[in-house]
């Protein structure tokens, strides 16, 4: 009994760091600081179009820019194949609702919430971010960006509780683990590559 109550703690460990971490470091649209850079994590396509969980993060960083509480807008997602794109998609749904092209930069190689975090701060040169996710994943977000080197702020955004908000709920719980590793060990992220001036670009256009 003892050692399945020793397993049951060491299990929730990560967890419990990830909420110590992003406890005091989550806000709502109309709280968050004013900061340059929004990163968007992406969140699946159906046929092509960001899914309503995706929209809604997309939706509140609009928000963010026409309120001017943010420059640009940081799309991360997964373009692995050429028949998928999901900075592509978010950067397409961003401009028909209001933020225009030159303030939305995109990376190709967000595979996973690290590598989006790693990637935001090594290649893009992003010292300072407000992420925007729904609830389940905020808090995963701003602990490992904050461990890549990224001042962050989370926005979690409303989500209906269907099964896909359960699902998401759950799947946090082994992606604590996974996080809490990245964030001692510190891999690097499937791609790297050169630096890409792209936010310091579009925070210089008028």
């Amino acid at each position: 009994m003892q050692a399945v109550m020793g397993a049951c703690v060491l299990a929730l460990l990560p967890a419990a760091w990830m909420y110590v971490v992003a406890g005091d470091r989550l806000r709502t649209a109309a709280e968050v600081p004013r900061t340059d850079v929004a990163v968007v994590f992406g969140a699946g396509l159906w046929d092509g179009e960001p899914s309503p969980y995706l929209a809604h993060r997309l939706d509140a960083a609009a928000g963010l820019y026409r309120e001017g509480r943010v420059e640009v807008v940081l799309v991360t997602g997964d373009n692995s194949r050429e028949d998928y794109d999901e900075p592509d998609a978010m950067r397409a749904y961003l401009t028909r609702h209001g933020v225009p092209d030159r303030r939305i930069v995109s990376d190709y190689a967000g595979f996973d919430t690290w590598d989006s975090c790693v990637r935001a701060k090594k290649i893009f040169g992003v010292d300072e971010a407000v992420l925007i996710s729904q609830g389940f994943h905020i808090r995963r977000a701003v602990a490992l960006c904050q461990a890549a080197g990224v001042e962050s702020y989370g926005v979690g955004v409303d989500a209906v509780h269907d099964a896909t908000w359960y699902y998401g709920g759950a799947r946090e719980i082994l992606a604590a683990g996974k996080a809490a590793l990245d964030a001692v060990f510190r891999p690097d992220p499937r791609f790297l590559g050169p630096q890409e001036p792209g936010v310091e670009r579009a925070l210089a256009v008028p």
